[in-house]
């Protein structure tokens, strides 16, 4: 259901403006990516053309083929792939950087999916991450955590609204190098997805 769903949610957001979230998130990269959960691709036309590579993990069938349509009209090489943010289809270090675009928050083990980008990340190596996190208001924060514990994530594909990510960043080795939070959308009430974080680590 989530997948059949994820295309409207992804236009209603390129119409919110995150295309321009999407530029910053990859402006700059070099060399071999890792996209991870690159669901239907909405990331890979903002790739520079100092990327030599993409190679693109989805687990899930539809987004998957969807994301390889996109592939083709990339302005760089982009594999798709199948795999686990979990269990990477990569070798040690056999990545210059690993993107994380709206997908730690529905990852089965962040923990793992974070130890994972620091085991394929060649020395220097960048993590990139733009996701949507736990609130710091504790009105937000409770909010999050109902919805997180009723029907968000069975109709959101296991998202969680209240995942403290950049705390799993910095607890997974990394040092967190550039971090700025903003709401988005920007509503006049904030919801429990509207926390966000964008930035870059290192391990």
């Amino acid at each position: 259901m989530f997948a059949r769903m994820y295309p409207g949610a992804t236009d209603a957001m390129d119409r919110a403006g995150v295309a321009a979230y999407r530029r910053r998130l990859v402006a700059g990269l070099t060399g071999e990516v890792v996209e991870v959960g690159a669901g239907n691709g909405r990331v890979f036309t903002h790739y520079p053309p100092t990327v030599t590579h993409v190679l693109a993990v989805e687990p899930e069938p539809r987004l998957r083929a969807a994301a390889s349509s996109a592939a083709a009209g990339a302005p760089v090489p982009v594999t798709v792939t199948d795999g686990l943010a979990e269990a990477l289809p990569v070798a040690d270090g056999g990545a210059d950087a690993v993107v994380f675009s709206l997908v730690l928050c529905s990852v089965t083990d962040q923990a793992a999916a974070l130890r994972e980008a620091r085991r394929v990340l060649r020395p220097g190596g960048q993590v990139r991450f733009f996701e949507h996190v736990r609130a710091q208001t504790p009105g937000l924060r409770r909010a999050q955590r109902v919805v997180d514990a009723t029907l968000w994530p069975l109709v959101c594909g296991g998202c969680h609204t209240g995942r403290d990510t950049v705390a799993a960043i910095r607890a997974a080795g990394f040092t967190i190098t550039d971090l700025d939070r903003f709401p988005f959308p920007a509503t006049a009430i904030p919801l429990p997805a509207t926390p966000h974080i964008l930035g870059t680590a290192h391990p």
